[in-house]
């Protein structure tokens, strides 16, 4: 395998593990959360660090009865939630601990009642002045593994996830399973880089907790930091629409997962394959995941997917000859 760009092993494991150490941490907050009483969960943010957190809406959802919403910040703050009172959880996250919307909406929710569980990137910050149960993570990653730790032991709490203990000692080795996806996706990436990153016109779809992660690969990589038009559909949309954009030579990027929309997102690749010859299927079914119970793959789905997905940002910046670091109004103006 030729050297890959812009990777270091040994960094990403050693990100890992700064995160997963603190595991009798984030589970302690989640016990703290749990004996104040959790009536109601909301998942609240903005972009990338909204989209990180949906799919554990859905977890929630999935494996409980506890009410789950995800609502934008932004849109909070304009139009409320009737959901919001003593007994609601919020989850939010923010890297810089300063989103301005994401700090809005934080005072607005406490003023409110609730109660809030955050992950931000610096030891303070105004997000993290304003939660109750904050976890720090400075260079940790993945940023998904504070919310599988701190969501999986809350429902473990509740009698919801009677195999919690098995899942959190499996995720010992998500670092090292991540690091393994990437360089099975990396051949691909670097082909993929160089097949399209020109294209006047991308078409990303998946499905389920992978959803999240495409609108956000869409919109926060592709769109913000590449600077390459993209449209983003769910897997059960794009025959509701999108389908009449999809002709020879028109490229498609199609986020296959092992869940229960698994099939949702089958049926678009079968036609796909049938109208455009630009087709790209990244399918979580195929990479070994070490270390890792298959039992797990499926909920560890967008983890992997993001990992993968790493791999053509990285290859896509050289290629493009276009930094990942480049904004021409994000933080530059105000808006």
């Amino acid at each position: 395998m030729a050297d890959m760009v812009n990777f270091d092993e040994q960094d990403f494991l050693r990100r890992a593990d700064i995160v997963y150490t603190r595991r009798a941490e984030l589970e302690a907050m989640a016990d703290r959360a749990y004996e104040d009483g959790v009536t109601n969960v909301l998942v609240c943010s903005v972009g990338g660090s909204l989209a990180t957190m949906e799919p554990f809406a859905l977890m929630i959802d999935r494996m409980s009865d506890l009410p789950v919403r995800s609502v934008h910040a932004a849109e909070l703050m304009a139009a409320g939630c009737n959901m919001v009172g003593p007994g609601t959880l919020v989850l939010m996250a923010s890297k810089s601990g300063d989103t301005v919307e994401t700090v809005a909406a934080a005072r607005w929710l406490k003023e409110r009642g609730a109660r809030i569980f955050s992950s931000t990137g610096p030891d303070a910050s105004p997000l993290a002045e304003l939660s109750d149960y904050d976890f720090h993570f400075g260079d940790g990653r993945p940023l998904e593994l504070p919310f599988y730790l701190f969501v999986g032991r809350l429902l473990a709490d509740r009698g919801s996830f009677a195999d919690y203990a098995d899942f959190a000692d499996n995720l010992a080795s998500l670092g090292g399973a991540l690091n393994a996806v990437r360089k099975q996706f990396d051949e691909r990436a670097v082909a993929y880089a160089h097949a399209y990153h020109a294209e006047p016109y991308h078409i990303w779809v998946a499905s389920g907790d992978l959803w999240p992660v495409c609108y956000s690969y869409a919109m926060c990589v592709l769109e913000e930091s590449l600077w390459i038009r993209t449209k983003s559909v769910s897997s059960p949309d794009f025959f509701h629409g999108t389908l009449e954009l999809l002709e020879p030579g028109v490229p498609l990027t199609l986020l296959v997962g092992e869940g229960a929309t698994r099939d949702l997102d089958l049926r678009v690749a079968r036609f796909a394959e049938q109208h455009t010859d630009k087709l790209t299927v990244i399918d979580a079914a195929d990479f070994e995941l070490p270390g890792i119970d298959d039992r797990w793959r499926a909920l560890l789905g967008p983890a992997v997917m993001n990992a993968a997905l790493q791999r053509i940002s990285k290859n896509m910046e050289v290629v493009c000859k276009h930094s990942l670091d480049i904004r021409r109004y994000y933080r530059k103006e105000a808006y």
